[in-house]
């Protein structure tokens, strides 16, 4: 809902006003449902005109009615999405949000769009709603069979299923904070462009994986790839000495965008546990990287 379009005075007036209270909340359920930025903002969309539609009459929980509505929205994406598998699971990044590495860290209510989002592409549609619904915002599971059409129980075990999953996927959450993750990306990043191989085997964790999403038009360049020395292998061999590395935050935690001659050809977020490298998930889908606006970050765009 833009705001040329917004209402005038009147009933319509008074559900968008309470519908502007809710739309953060919504975003943040939209967002980790789906993983793509433009597509939450559609499910969002269509959230207002059904919420405009139907009104409020008869409702006594508008807040929980309105995640209600959002969540059926993104469950019928998701089961498009399933039926049309455009990459292998495993293989896709979902949109990151990225701000440059001296900006303010994410306020509490941004948090809710942050972190286990590697792994969720792996789950079923009904899995990834209990999940989401129940492990991030903390909906009951008697409200999530209703959403989608199980009982309580095959809720709560959708959601167990889906938590082995994303465990199994990896680690997404640092245990480290911000400024020791940063100077742990840092070295990394120094010692890539060194091509200094002992180096960048102490700061990866013998486990680490690295996931790269290079879009469908460049399927070639979606990668897995796990183990220290391959990927420090592969990182010598890739470094560019015509990149730049701009620190940035990508959903909350340290990362790098990468430029050449001023174009963002990479945006990888890094995690860092047990003061290594356990993960790095990173987009090289050139349009994909246009999209996302990061022309503010790179090098020279802050003076």
């Amino acid at each position: 809902m833009s705001d040329d379009a917004a209402p005038g005075p009147g009933p319509d007036a008074e559900l968008a006003r309470v519908f502007e209270q809710h739309r953060r909340h919504l975003r943040a359920i939209a967002y980790r449902m789906l993983g793509a930025l433009a597509e939450a903002d559609d499910a969002v969309q269509e959230t207002w005109m059904r919420f405009a539609a139907a009104g409020t009459g008869g409702v006594g929980n508008v807040g929980g009615w309105l995640a209600t509505i959002v969540t059926r929205v993104c469950l019928n994406v998701l089961r498009a999405r399933a039926a049309r598998p455009e990459q292998p699971a495993g293989m896709h990044v979902p949109d990151p949000i990225a701000v440059h590495a001296d900006d303010a860290a994410p306020d509490p209510e941004q948090e809710a769009l942050l972190a286990e989002s590697v792994g969720l592409d792996a789950l079923t549609p009904a899995e990834r709603v209990a999940f989401v619904l129940h492990d991030v915002f903390g909906v009951p599971f008697s409200v999530i069979g209703q959403i989608v059409g199980r009982s309580e129980q095959a809720a709560r075990q959708l959601a167990s299923r889906a938590r082995r999953h994303v465990r199994e996927a990896g680690p997404s959450t640092p245990d480290v904070g911000l400024p020791q993750q940063r100077a742990i990306v840092d070295a990394f990043f120094t010692a890539a462009r060194a091509g200094d191989f002992d180096r960048l085997i102490e700061l990866l964790d013998p486990a680490v994986v690295i996931r790269a999403d290079g879009g469908l038009a460049r399927p070639g360049a979606s990668v897995v790839m796990r183990g220290a020395a391959q990927i420090a292998r592969a990182t010598i061999a890739t470094a560019s000495p015509l990149a730049d590395f701009t620190p940035v935050l990508v959903n909350g935690v340290a990362g790098v965008l990468i430029t050449v001659r001023g174009r963002p050809v990479s945006l990888i977020a890094v995690t860092v546990t047990g003061n290594r490298i356990t993960a790095m998930d990173g987009i090289t889908d050139l349009d994909r990287l246009a999209r996302l606006g990061l022309a503010g970050l790179s090098p020279g765009s802050r003076d």
